[in-house]
């Protein structure tokens, strides 16, 4: 029997700076993540016990958020012990791939209802704290790479040389940022996307500046320069600063995706459905690149092209991400991150992918748009990109 997998609700929490004294600071991951879960659960009058499983997304598994964080979530939540939990590191695309593994999980008639989700308190588990000091990678690994691998900043500088985006471009493209989420805030946009947390008493994403301006930003430093790397990259100008990078985050998101029968069947009413998905790998050197062939491969599987897409959620990781990929795509920028996107939104990085699916299916339903897509840049040179389609 066939069925579509559709997304019956969408929820995440207000962006925290992810930092101590920020305003998620104070809650546990798992605290967190439990709220998504159990609000998303009860504006939709289901029964948590029908759930098939929960699959929550997360790049720190290590400390407060170790221990499959989504299980313990989900018990945090108060939902029955008979539903499961898991937790997956695709990187910064951790919770996009959630949803894909949920919708994939109900197209293939082995669930019915399925939770995607994802968390991070960058504040609490600093970037970075998974790997303490030890080598990631290996021998076999740095054989490979005898030149060396870099981090994401120094790809995103590479980005912007390769594909010559002046300082200037860059920091148009932040204030961009900062003006559409502002406008969007200012406009009610987020209002029922977001959702309170207890001990919270703020809804506002904290992240966003509305006074952000090109000159402000131009006397801003580069962000990722160091003596040894600019001795290593000579031909770089590092031009990109802390305001055209995402700031680190700390946020919780989450969808109910279920099969179309299964919404029937509940009397629940599905907002979007799902189209195709889309993962790649890319160059590690450039890993941030992936973006621009997993939307190609995505709108392939769809049977769609450019003027069919009517917004498009490309994370904002760097600025130079979103501006190499219009580059390449074509595509119309003015339907790109139309209500900003994480450089002002922010980037909790398990968090982020149903984020921007959050985000995404509120913004086709303002416009009467049908089809989004989704896509985001992840660390190692891997990318993913998803087409929703507006019910």
């Amino acid at each position: 029997m066939s069925t579509e997998a559709v997304i019956v609700d969408v929820v995440r929490t207000p962006v925290g700076r992810g930092k101590p004294g920020g305003r998620l600071s104070g809650t546990h991951p798992v605290d967190l993540l439990a709220s998504v879960l159990d609000t998303i659960v009860n504006r939709n009058d289901l029964d948590p016990g029908l759930i098939d499983d929960v699959i929550g997304g997360c790049v720190s598994q290590v400390g407060e958020q170790s221990f499959n964080v989504t299980r313990n979530a989900v018990l945090a939540a108060g939902f029955p012990e008979t539903v499961p939990g898991t937790t997956v590191d695709r990187q910064c695309g951790s919770s996009q791939q959630t949803a894909t593994f949920a919708a994939q999980a109900v197209l293939a008639g082995q669930a019915d209802i399925v939770i995607a989700c994802g968390v991070e308190s960058m504040s609490r588990v600093p970037l970075g704290s998974s790997l303490a000091g030890a080598d990631p990678y290996g021998a076999r690994l740095r054989g490979r790479y005898p030149d060396g691998l870099v981090g994401q900043g120094v790809s995103a500088e590479l980005i912007a040389a390769k594909w010559g985006l002046t300082r200037e471009v860059l920091d148009a493209f932040a204030a961009r940022s900062h003006r559409l989420a502002a406008d969007a805030a200012e406009a009610g946009a987020f209002a029922a996307e977001v959702i309170p947390v207890p001990g919270v008493d703020s809804l506002t994403d904290e992240t966003v500046r509305p006074g952000t301006t090109v000159d402000g930003l131009a006397e801003l430093p580069p962000a990722f320069r160091t003596d040894e790397l600019a001795a290593r990259f000579p031909e770089l100008e590092w031009r990109i600063t802390a305001g055209s990078s995402s700031p680190l985050t700390d946020g919780a998101s989450a969808a109910l995706i279920m099969s179309a029968e299964a919404a029937e069947r509940l009397g629940l009413e599905p907002r979007a459905r799902f189209r195709s998905f889309a993962v790649v790998g890319s160059d590690p050197m450039l890993m941030l690149t992936g973006v621009i062939p997993a939307t190609e491969r995505v709108l392939a599987r769809a049977g769609l092209g450019h003027d069919d897409i009517d917004a498009y959620e490309v994370n904002e990781a760097f600025a130079s991400v979103p501006l190499a990929w219009l580059a390449e795509t074509g595509a119309d920028e003015a339907k790109l991150n139309p209500r900003g996107g994480a450089i002002a939104l922010g980037h909790a990085l398990g968090s982020s992918g149903t984020r921007l699916l959050t985000t995404l299916v509120a913004q086709l339903e303002a416009t009467g748009g049908r089809y989004g897509l989704q896509t985001m840049c992840e660390g190692g040179g891997m990318a993913n990109a998803t087409i929703i389609e507006r019910v």
